[in-house]
């Protein structure tokens, strides 16, 4: 199990009365992007907040490398080296940007403490965050605002990126800016997972996929085989890719 990053094995979630999920398994390979698909209310994003212990499993294990890490609280799950971008971005509006990349920089106490090697590196992934630097990050476009969190969510090394849908209501040039990127977190190591809709950046990006419906995970395997098998996509997603 040495390859193996994240394992979520016979995960169940209920949020209150409500059953979301019904028994998710689910493996994600070291230095490999998956993407995890599905139609809306498949409980992609309730997988999401469960591994980061947003949400607590009351059924199953959640395994990081060899921690069992179904009942960490949050912050914990995240001192581990595990990044989480949510759907609404979780940018700090009144705050400029530096100060934002700063919050997330848990060893700098300071803008001039953060790692400036890394934030070239940022800076050539992202120019807008560089660019708008000392603005207030709620005058950024919806664009912007989404290269800011990701470039938050990697101010510091992490082993795994989980995103849910980096290119929500993104034009595509962004959208090309985003794939650059998360193609260069992938060299470098980084293991990823994106909920995703647009399924032309999903096709273009994963090396797995992995897809969901009422609660589980019904399909898992490589992208390329998914994407050349139209059959199973209208089975499972209802479209083509």
């Amino acid at each position: 199990m040495n390859d193996v990053l994240l394992q979520l094995a016979g995960v169940h979630t209920h949020i209150g009365a409500y059953h979301i999920l019904h028994g998710v398994d689910l493996v994600l390979p070291r230095g490999e992007l998956t993407m995890l698909l599905g139609r809306n209310g498949a409980g992609k994003t309730t997988t999401l907040r469960t591994i980061m212990g947003l949400w607590h499993a009351s059924q199953g294990s959640i395994s990081f490398g060899e921690r069992d890490i179904t009942r960490l609280a949050t912050p914990d799950i995240a001192g581990l080296g595990i990044a989480y971008v949510p759907e609404n971005m979780g940018i700090f509006s009144d705050l400029s940007v530096k100060e934002n990349m700063l919050l997330a920089a848990r060893l700098a106490r300071r803008a001039s403490q953060m790692d400036e090697q890394r934030l070239k590196w940022i800076f050539s992934l992202f120019p807008a965050v560089e660019k708008f630097w000392n603005h207030p990050a709620g005058k950024l476009s919806g664009g912007q605002k989404q290269m800011l969190a990701v470039a938050r969510s990697i101010v510091e090394p992490r082993e795994l990126l989980i995103v849910d849908e980096p290119s929500k209501g993104l034009a595509p040039a962004i959208i090309n800016n985003m794939i650059d990127a998360f193609g260069e977190l992938k060299a470098t190591g980084t293991t990823l997972l994106l909920v995703e809709q647009n399924i032309n950046f999903a096709k273009r990006l994963g090396d797995r996929v992995a897809v969901m419906d009422n609660g589980r995970v019904v399909h898992a395997g490589a992208m390329q085989a998914f994407a050349e098998d139209e059959e199973l996509q209208h089975k499972l997603l209802g479209l083509a890719i």
